[in-house]
């Protein structure tokens, strides 16, 4: 069970939850909805004890597990492997290590004392159910997409969308009494989904998780907690009925805010016509001040109108006809060839979709093609004029410990800390943000700071790798449109159909093969499985 009172979160110095309380107990499936930036991130990461709360009480249960936005590998296992690490979700591998030493101490000395302790290993490694682990593991992987083989390789040869599907996979299979997912389906191709939410449906456990996948609210979940504005709110039913009643919600506290305003108005004018008169006058035109003041702590405040993302790309600076070329690309990583023989040109203006299944090499191209991976087989340069934007789906050009203008004043030396503030607001982030530690940001908001990185950069060839991960719908539609707008370059990798559709790149590049295609819309239906 999981117990909140009173709960206040603090980030950037900005309240985004204040006197928060629910509770979950096993079988609740509760999805966390919200605007991007309303907090709901910061929230989760407080309730798994990773950030401390600003005020409350939170009761957690000895055993959950937390799936964070962008997941790094907590631990390892003693091997570096995605199998061991996996497995170190209930201590298995430690433990069979364990056993092997205890059953070599045996052999050398087979006192009671050695024999009672491999005894009680086996005995322990029974209860965990540690001789169908493997298998156990190997079914939840298949399940999340991931291919038996890239089990065996080091978490660090595996692609961003891989790596999250072993640390989920690790959380899976660990068997919490509570599980909080961050966006859970993000790298998931639709099979992946459709198991994942079979397993969610059938979990015994308490469930939080926060997800713009609307098929998994709807699937998935009995009750919604909104938070927007401080405030957290709770639904009963699933998201269509959620969403119902957050409409009639808003709209009732629209019209009572109305009444009450009015009400404030028509009373302080009636003060105000009183004061300066007579004295007994003056003294009813306190009262109803007195009366004016309660009732404005008391009030209901409107649902705010909420701004919607206007992004104007700026028009990129003119290059030659051909920016990117690429020769005869290959990457290994020890004994695994990632990809060999990827051929192709990108020109002025062009947009080129990157397809294949996860670990098929598109994000270890895009980091080829940037320079952060060298490539083992042949060379690739820029164009006459070509300046090259990279967008990471690991966020990984957002650096702890920096602001969001000092980020910005990297990309952007010329402009001046109003024009960068002005470009964050553009952007989604507001003023008061600027200041705040990037590392803090939900990840919808490293999102927007990144595309505003690289909107401040100048760029006109952009590599995008997963752009419209961690957006909620408003924000993804807007990104879009200011992208197929925008007259510049790209390179992208999406799972996204939608956007892909909005963007209608002219040319596929398949991987791992590097075959080179023309788009057509028949591509649309495999963009969400590659």
């Amino acid at each position: 069970m999981l117990q909140v009172r009173d709960l206040a979160v603090e980030v950037g110095g900005r309240l985004t939850l204040v006197g928060g309380s629910f509770t979950l107990r096993s079988g609740d499936k509760v999805g966390l909805v919200g605007r991007n930036g309303a907090g709901k991130t910061s929230l989760l990461r407080v309730l798994a004890g990773e950030n401390p709360a600003a005020a409350g009480v939170i009761s957690r249960p000895p055993a959950f597990g937390f799936l964070p936005q962008d997941p790094k590998p907590r631990g390892a296992g003693v091997e570096a492997t995605g199998l061991s690490h996996v497995l170190s979700g209930r201590g298995l591998d430690q433990l069979v290590q364990r056993i092997e030493k205890l059953q070599a101490e045996v052999a050398e000395d087979p006192s009671d004392r050695n024999v009672r302790r491999l005894s009680n290993a086996h005995d322990e490694f029974e209860r965990l159910d540690g001789y169908a682990a493997e298998a156990e593991v190997r079914r939840i992987a298949a399940g999340l997409g991931l291919k038996a083989d890239r089990l065996e390789m080091t978490i660090d040869s595996l692609s961003g969308g891989e790596r999250r599907r072993v640390e989920l996979a690790r959380i899976l299979f660990a068997g919490s009494d509570a599980l909080m997912l961050d966006e859970p389906t993000n790298h998931l191709d639709v099979d992946a989904k459709e198991w994942l939410f079979g397993f969610l449906r059938a979990y015994q456990g308490a469930l939080l998780v926060v997800s713009h996948d609307l098929a998994l609210l709807d699937q998935s979940i009995t009750r919604v907690l909104h938070l927007d504005e401080g405030e957290l709110v709770e639904y009963k039913g699933n998201y269509t009925q959620y969403v119902k009643a957050r409409a009639s919600d808003e709209a009732r506290r629209a019209k009572l805010a109305q009444r009450q305003d009015a009400e404030i108005k028509r009373l302080a004018d009636l003060a105000d016509s009183m004061r300066g008169q007579t004295a007994k006058r003056a003294r009813t035109a306190k009262s109803i001040d007195t009366r004016v003041a309660r009732l404005e702590t008391t009030r209901v405040v409107d649902v705010k109108q909420r701004k919607k993302m206007n992004l104007r790309l700026p028009t990129p600076p003119r290059a030659g006809t051909t920016v990117l070329v690429a020769d005869q690309l290959a990457k290994a990583f020890g004994a695994n060839t990632v990809f060999e023989d990827v051929t192709f040109t990108v020109g002025r203006g062009e947009r080129v979709l990157v397809m294949g299944l996860n670990g098929a090499g598109k994000t270890t191209l895009l980091k080829v093609l940037m320079g952060q991976l060298d490539a083992d087989l042949g060379e690739h340069s820029l164009g006459h004029g070509a300046s090259l934007g990279y967008y990471a789906q690991e966020h990984e050009t957002i650096v702890a410990g920096r602001t969001l203008l000092d980020h910005l004043r990297d990309y952007a030396p010329d402009l001046t800390d109003q024009e960068r503030r002005n470009l964050l607001g553009m952007f989604g982030l507001p003023g008061e943000m600027a200041f705040q530690d990037a590392a803090t940001l939900s990840g919808g908001e490293k999102t927007k700071l990144v595309l505003s990185m690289l909107t401040a950069g100048r760029h006109n060839v952009l590599l995008l790798d997963e752009p419209t991960n961690n957006l909620d719908p408003p924000s993804r539609a807007a990104v879009g449109q200011a992208l197929r707008d925008w007259k510049g370059a790209m390179v992208l990798v999406s799972h996204d159909p939608e956007f892909v559709a909005e963007l209608a790149p002219q040319r596929v590049l398949m991987m791992p093969e590097g075959a080179l295609d023309y788009w057509s819309d028949d591509y649309l239906d495999l963009v969400a499985l590659a």
